[in-house]
């Protein structure tokens, strides 16, 4: 079993947490529409990993609303759940979204999810 951290994009990586080697990835809430912004601002900062991003469409998902951070959070554990399906573990995840984390520790109750 392959070990990695797993950072969110917006909050975390955004401010300046970096993941350590080009094997942790990044898993976004934001929808695949987003990925241009999103590929943009880690190119500006010289990071190059693996992104996850949510494949919900941005009207379907909403934004910045309780419900949008909901289907974020239920996306990022589902994302861990697949990873760890392929021979991936997960072993720390930063967050920095209260909904999200409570619901990624909810269904990974042993996984370190930093905030």
């Amino acid at each position: 079993m392959k070990k990695i951290f797993a950072y969110d994009f917006d909050g975390v990586v955004s401010l300046g947490i970096r993941p350590r080697f080009s094997d942790d990835i990044i898993i976004t809430g934001r929808c695949q529409e987003e990925s241009p912004y999103v590929f943009e601002k880690l190119s500006e900062m010289g990071i190059s990993c693996t992104v996850m991003f949510n494949q919900m469409t941005l009207a379907e998902r909403g934004d910045h609303t309780v419900q949008a951070r909901t289907y974020s959070g239920l996306h990022k554990a589902k994302t861990i759940k697949e990873l760890k399906e392929q021979g991936i573990e997960v072993v720390r995840f930063f967050e920095d979204d209260p909904i999200q984390k409570a619901i990624i520790e909810e269904n990974h109750p042993d996984l370190d999810v930093v905030h």
